[in-house]
C-alpha cells in the first residue's frame, strides 16, 4: 500500500499533494466542531474552509516547496535554517492572512479584515511555537514530493486550532487548551435534608482515546513519506 501510494504521489504529484492537503485542513474545521460538541455541523464553515484551503493553501505550499528547494537546495543545515527562515518569515503570516480574510470573504462579511485584524498577531505568534519544528522535519527528512503532504498532516492539526480560533478564541494556545481540556463542575450528592454543597472542580479530558488515534495516526502518514 505504501508503495503504491508512493507511486502515485511520484506519478501525480500536484494533483495527489494538493488533494490530500485541502482534506486534510478541512477535516481540521471537522474535528473542531466534533469536539466543540455542536447539536448539528456547519458544513457551510466546513465547505468555506475547504474552499480556501484547496484553491489557495494547497496549491501555494506545493509551489513555494519547489521554489525553496530550488533555491535553497539540499537538506544541510545551512540550507534547512535558509528554508525554514524564509517559510517563517514569507509563507506563515501569508497563509495565515489568507485564511482569516479568505472564509470571511466567502461568508459574507462586510468587513472581511475583522478578524484578522483582532487575531492575525497572536495566531501568527502560537504558529511560532509549532510551525518551526515541524517544518525543520520537513525539510530535513521528506522527500520534495511528499512535503505538501506532510505539510497537510501537520496543517490538520492547525487547522483545528484556526477554526476555533476564528470563530471562538482569540488566536492563543492558552485559549486553545482552555477549549480542548475544560473544567467540569460536578456536583456532589446531597445526603439528608437541605444541606448545600460546594461544587467539586476538576479536569476534563474529552475524547481523549481520540486525541491519540489522531497522534498516531499522525505518526503514520508520517512514515509513509519515508522510503
Amino acid at each position: 500500500m505504501r508503495k503504491a501510494f508512493l507511486r502515485h504521489v511520484r506519478r501525480f504529484p500536484w494533483v495527489t499533494n494538493v488533494t490530500l492537503y485541502g482534506c486534510l485542513f478541512a477535516g481540521g474545521d471537522f474535528v473542531h466542531q466534533w469536539f466543540s460538541r455542536r447539536e448539528k455541523m456547519d458544513w457551510s464553515h466546513t465547505r468555506n474552509v475547504a474552499v480556501v484551503a484547496f484553491s489557495f493553501h494547497g496549491n501555494f505550499n506545493f509551489f513555494w516547496m519547489r521554489f525553496l528547494e530550488r533555491r535553497f537546495p539540499g537538506n544541510s543545515a545551512r540550507m534547512v535554517m535558509r528554508k525554514l527562515f524564509l517559510d517563517q518569515t514569507t509563507a506563515a503570516p501569508l497563509a495565515t492572512s489568507v485564511f482569516y480574510t479568505g472564509v470571511s470573504f466567502l461568508e459574507g462579511k462586510e468587513d472581511i479584515l475583522e478578524d484578522w485584524r483582532e487575531k492575525f498577531l497572536n495566531t501568527y505568534k502560537t504558529g511560532l511555537m509549532f510551525w518551526p519544528f515541524m517544518q525543520f522535519l520537513n525539510f530535513a527528512l521528506v522527500p520534495l514530493y511528499v512535503r505538501t503532504t506532510f505539510t497537510g498532516c501537520c496543517a490538520f492539526v492547525w487547522a483545528t486550532f484556526l477554526c476555533f480560533s476564528r470563530q471562538s478564541g482569540d488566536g492563543t494556545a492558552a485559549a486553545a487548551l482552555a477549549w480542548l481540556f475544560p473544567p467540569k463542575e460536578d456536583e456532589a450528592e446531597s445526603t439528608k435534608g437541605k444541606v448545600d454543597t460546594e461544587d467539586k472542580i476538576r479536569p476534563q479530558y474529552p475524547n481523549v482515546k481520540c486525541l491519540n488515534w489522531l497522534f498516531f495516526r499522525f505518526i503514520y502518514l508520517f512514515s509513509l513519506t519515508n522510503t
